[in-house]
């Protein structure tokens, strides 16, 4: 026959699960809640990437939404041709070496300021700026270059060549921006990327000028 427990202990059981729980419940409030997932239908997601949500900027969906997308190209653009500076930095060399090494790493610190300022415009029209390698490699227009190392002249070229790209992209999408009205993209696309990339080309061009002759 089972013994029946005395209201002492029945309480005194009682009085420890309640300082247990006052204890996970201090525990639960320091500790890090870890490996956090959304629901299945929301993919894990809060905002799916090329979804605009509304900020009160004034512009219509519409044109938010079009310069979210121009926007996010120039940043896949710019994110590559930060990355194509910070490589060839790594790997010039020849006579050039000193003033090609430092330029190289003087030109990727501006375009890395581009790439906050392209990405931040993105968040303020409420939309989601591209920020991962992977996405990146699929949307730049710019071809992937080899992983080996290639002569000056070669890198020169290549920088050149994806300047030129940006450059005429961002003069095309800074007129979309203003025809539509969105000055504050059109002043960030003709300000900063377009102004950036072409005192950057001219430095690069100006190294492929064959010296006088005497």
């Amino acid at each position: 026959m089972a013994s029946k427990k005395s209201p002492e202990n029945t309480k005194s059981t009682a009085s420890k699960k309640a300082r247990k729980g006052e204890v996970d419940a201090a525990r639960s409030a320091v500790e890090p809640s870890l490996h956090q997932q959304a629901g299945a239908q929301s993919s894990h997601e809060t905002q799916r990437f090329g979804e605009i949500v509304q900020r009160p900027h004034g512009l219509a969906e519409k044109v938010a939404k079009e310069s979210v997308s121009m926007l996010n190209q120039s940043l896949a653009d710019t994110m590559t041709l930060r990355d194509m500076y910070k490589k060839h930095h790594w790997q010039v060399v020849g006579p050039t070496f000193d003033q090609l090494h430092l330029m190289y790493d003087k030109h990727y610190e501006a375009q890395a300021e581009l790439v906050d300022a392209i990405a931040e415009r993105i968040q303020v029209l409420g939309g989601i700026s591209l920020a991962m390698a992977a996405d990146v490699a699929e949307a730049t227009k710019i071809p992937r270059l080899p992983a080996g190392r290639e002569p000056a002249p070669v890198q020169l070229s290549r920088l050149i060549d994806a300047h030129t790209h940006i450059i005429k992209q961002a003069r095309a999408s800074a007129e979309k921006a203003s025809d539509a009205g969105d000055s504050g993209t059109d002043d960030l696309l003709v300000s900063e990327v377009l102004r950036t990339n072409e005192l950057q080309v001219w430095f690069l061009s100006e190294h492929l000028v064959a010296a006088s002759p005497i």
